[in-house]
C-alpha cells in the first residue's frame, strides 16, 4: 500500500522541499489575514468610512472563507489535491492583486470577499503535505508549519511599516501577493497525492510519484505490487455522517469553531485591554464613555505596529510546547490541555492585575490556543480516510471561520456592556472544547493514514510502518 511505501522510503530531500512550498502557502494566508488589521484603519480614514463599513470589510473576507471551505475540500477529494490547491491559490492572487486597484469601498468589498473565498482552500495544503509524511514526523511537520503562520504575519507587519507612510496600502496589497505568486510559479513542481491517485485508479501515476520521492530521498522503491484501493464516490458529505465518523465529525466542527473563536476574540481583545491598562479600568471607563463620532479615525503609528508585533511572537513558543507533547501525550489530551491553560489564563484576567500580568497572561493564552489550533491541524487529517480527507479538513475549516465571523460580537459589542460576562463566554467555550476533545472517539497516535472509507478504521492502520506486517491482507475491501 501506499502507507507501506512512504514509511519505507522515510522523510528526506522531498520533503523537506515540500515543507517549503506548504509553508509559503501558510505565509500568504498568514499575511492576507494580517493584512484586515492594518488594512481597515487606514481605509477608516482614507475614505471616511463608518465604524459599521470597517467591520463589514473583515466580515466579508470571513464570509468569503466560510462559504468555500466545503467546495475546496469537495473539489480537492474529487479531482486531487493539486487541482484544488492550485485554483485557489491562482483565485486568491488575481483577487488579491486586482483589490489593490478597487476604486471605491463597494469595489474592494467585493474583491476581499472574493479573496477570502480563495483563502478557504489554502488549508488543502496540509492535506497534501500529510498525505506525502511518514508517521513519525507527520505531527512535527504540519506543526512547524505553523512557524510558517507567524513568519507571515512578522513580515506583514515589517512590509507594512516601510510601505504605508511612503507607497501607501495599495503597494501593500500587491507586495503582500509575493508569496503568493511565488507559490503559483513552484506548485508546478508539486506532484499529485499518491495516495489520491491509488483511490481514484491511476495506479502508474501512484507508482511514478513514489518512484520519484524515492530518488530524491535517495532511498530504495520498495518492492512487489501497488495494491489498488478504488473508490468511485470521493468527497460525499454523507461519508463524514456514517456510525463511525459522525460523532467524530460533529466533535471536530466544535473543537475547529472554538478554536477560532477564542483565538481571534483573544486577538481583538488583546487591543481593548491594552489601550484600557486592565480589565477593572476597562470596566470603570465603560461607566463614564461619552458619544464618539464613528468617522473619528487614528492612523497606526510604528508604535501600534510594535504591538501587533509582540502579540504575534508568542505564537512561537505555544509551537514548540505543542510539539513537546503531541507525541507524548496524544493529539486529543494536547488539545484539551490547550483549551484548559487558555480558559484558565481567561479566568485570571478576573482579578485586576497590572500591565506586566495582562501582557504574560495574554502571551500564555495566545501561545497555547494557536497550539491548540495546530494540534486540530494534526488530528484532522488523520483521523479521516482518503476518500474524504479534503472535505473533512474543509469543513472544519469552514466551521472555524463561522467562530471567526461570531467573535467580534463577543470581543467587541458584549465587552461594551460587560468585560466579564466577555471572559466568562470565552473561558466556558474553551472548557466545553477541552471536554469534548476527550469525547473523540479515535486517537490517532501512532496509527497510519486510512486509505479507503470501505475498511473499518484501525483494520489497516495499527502498526504500519514497523514492519511492513498487514501488506498481503490489505486487500481485503479494495475495488478494481
Amino acid at each position: 500500500m501506499v502507507e507501506d511505501a512512504v514509511e519505507a522510503i522515510g522523510f528526506g530531500k522531498f520533503q523537506w522541499k515540500l515543507s517549503v512550498l506548504t509553508g509559503l502557502a501558510w505565509m500568504a494566508d498568514a499575511m492576507e489575514m494580517m493584512i484586515l488589521s492594518i488594512l481597515a484603519p487606514q481605509l477608516h480614514c482614507e475614505w471616511r468610512l463608518p465604524s459599521w463599513q470597517v467591520a463589514l470589510l473583515t466580515s466579508v473576507v470571513f464570509v468569503g472563507m466560510m462559504s468555500s471551505s466545503t467546495l475546496w475540500g469537495n473539489i480537492s477529494d474529487q479531482y486531487g489535491r493539486k487541482t484544488g490547491l492550485k485554483i485557489s491559490v491562482l483565485w486568491t492572487l488575481y483577487y488579491g492583486i486586482l483589490s489593490a486597484f478597487a476604486p471605491v469601498y463597494s469595489w474592494i468589498l467585493v474583491l476581499r470577499g472574493l479573496v477570502g473565498f480563495g483563502i478557504g482552500g489554502v488549508p488543502q495544503s496540509v492535506t497534501l503535505y500529510a498525505e506525502f509524511l511518514p508517521m513519525k514526523a507527520r505531527a512535527k511537520c504540519i506543526l512547524l508549519i505553523e512557524v510558517f503562520w507567524a513568519i507571515g504575519t512578522v513580515f506583514e507587519v515589517i512590509l507594512a511599516v516601510f510601505v504605508m507612510p511612503s507607497l501607501g496600502w495599495r503597494w501593500l496589497l500587491i507586495l503582500s501577493a509575493v508569496p503568493l505568486l511565488l507559490f503559483a510559479v513552484l506548485c508546478f513542481w508539486l506532484p499529485e497525492s499518491a495516495r489520491y491517485d491509488v483511490l481514484s485508479g491511476n495506479q502508474e501515476k501512484a507508482i511514478a510519484t513514489l518512484k520519484r520521492i524515492a530518488t530524491e530521498n535517495g532511498a530504495p522503491m520498495p518492492l512487489g505490487k501497488l495494491i489498488i484501493s478504488r473508490q468511485e464516490d470521493r468527497g460525499k458529505m454523507r461519508d463524514l455522517f456514517t456510525p463511525h465518523f459522525r460523532w467524530t465529525t460533529l466533535l471536530l466542527w466544535f473543537i475547529w469553531f472554538s478554536n477560532a473563536f477564542s483565538y481571534y476574540g483573544l486577538v481583538l481583545l488583546t487591543t481593548e485591554l491594552f489601550q484600557a491598562g486592565d480589565v477593572c479600568s476597562i470596566s470603570s471607563r465603560k461607566k463614564a464613555v461619552e458619544a464618539k463620532c464613528s468617522l473619528a479615525c487614528e492612523y497606526l503609528s510604528k508604535e501600534d505596529y510594535m504591538d501587533l508585533l509582540w502579540t504575534t511572537l508568542s505564537e512561537f513558543p505555544g509551537v514548540l510546547v505543542t510539539l513537546w507533547i503531541i507525541d507524548r501525550l496524544g493529539r486529543k489530551k494536547t488539545m484539551a490541555l490547550c483549551f484548559v491553560i487558555f480558559s484558565f489564563c481567561s479566568l485570571l484576567l478576573f482579578i485586576c492585575v497590572g500591565r506586566n500580568m495582562l501582557t504574560l497572561l495574554l502571551f500564555v493564552a495566545r501561545a497555547f490556543i494557536s497550539g491548540g489550533f495546530q494540534a486540530a491541524y494534526v488530528y484532522t487529517p488523520e483521523v479521516y480516510p482518503t476518500a474524504t480527507r479534503a472535505l473533512g479538513l474543509g469543513t472544519c475549516s469552514g466551521m472555524a471561520r463561522v467562530g471567526a465571523l461570531i467573535t467580534p460580537f463577543i470581543a467587541q459589542v458584549m465587552l461594551e456592556s460587560s468585560v466579564y460576562l466577555t471572559l466568562a463566554v470565552y473561558s466556558g467555550c474553551c472548557l466545553l472544547a477541552a471536554l469534548a476533545s476527550c469525547f473523540l472517539p479515535i486517537e490517532t497516535k501512532g496509527r497510519g493514514l486510512q486509505e479507503s472509507s470501505h475498511r473499518e478504521w484501525g483494520q489497516e492502520m495499527v502498526g504500519r510502518g514497523m514492519h511492513g506486517t498487514g501488506v498481503a491482507r490489505s486487500n481485503s475491501g479494495s475495488q478494481e
